[in-house]
């Protein structure tokens, strides 16, 4: 936690406590690789023994802080992606290989799954970071999009906050493995996304 991203996050979060946890969260959920992986747990740690600004960052308000922040971003994203994402993703876009079969496959995936993509995606790491902008393409309902994302976002950052609160103190021991198992998941999470979305490359071609 002496360096890297885990302590950068933790050094953030100290000094400027709830702020902290919800602009990382916010950026995030925006698609910029703050991992809350580390994000919450470095909050649950914090709150369990560190003092932020004079008193105790507490618990549950960091929890909250961390959903709220995840809300905030996810909402940023779908946004953009709603109103320029088509145009950026089929314009520069092209270039790394997207085509309006992309485009169509995210939307039918939503048109049959939406809401339940959008509350589980939460719980993934890597699919959480970028879901919205899928989402926002496809044009999810807002209302039901917040409150799903919301919703699934809670349990996420209660369970890593509540992990690293009762870490606590020990939180600078366990946390390079913590770290390292949250690449490794993501590697593998990556792995199926890019998977999935070159066989509906492949059967959009097909089509055509």
């Amino acid at each position: 936690m002496s360096g890297g991203i885990g302590g950068f996050v933790r050094d953030f979060v100290e000094s400027h406590g709830l702020a902290a946890v919800f602009g990382l969260m916010a950026a995030e959920s925006c698609g910029i690789p703050f991992p809350s992986e580390v994000i919450m747990p470095v909050a649950g740690a914090v709150a369990a023994g560190a003092l932020v600004g004079g008193s105790h960052l507490g618990l549950v308000p960091a929890i909250i802080a961390g959903a709220a922040g995840n809300l905030v971003g996810s909402l940023i994203a779908w946004v953009l992606a709603a109103r320029f994402g088509e145009p950026l993703l089929l314009g520069p876009g092209r270039y790394v290989g997207i085509s309006r079969s992309h485009i169509e496959l995210a939307d039918r995936f939503f048109r049959r799954r939406g809401l339940l993509a959008v509350f589980l995606g939460r719980m993934l790491p890597v699919i959480r970071t970028y879901i919205s902008f899928p989402a926002g393409l496809a044009r999810v309902p807002l209302v039901p999009f917040a409150t799903l994302t919301f919703a699934g976002a809670l349990p996420w950052c209660t369970a890593l906050a509540v992990a690293g609160y009762e870490v606590g103190a020990n939180y600078d021991r366990v946390s390079g493995p913590i770290e390292k198992a949250a690449i490794a998941i993501a590697v593998l999470v990556a792995a199926g996304v890019i998977a999935w979305i070159v066989r509906g490359r492949r059967a959009g071609g097909a089509a055509d």
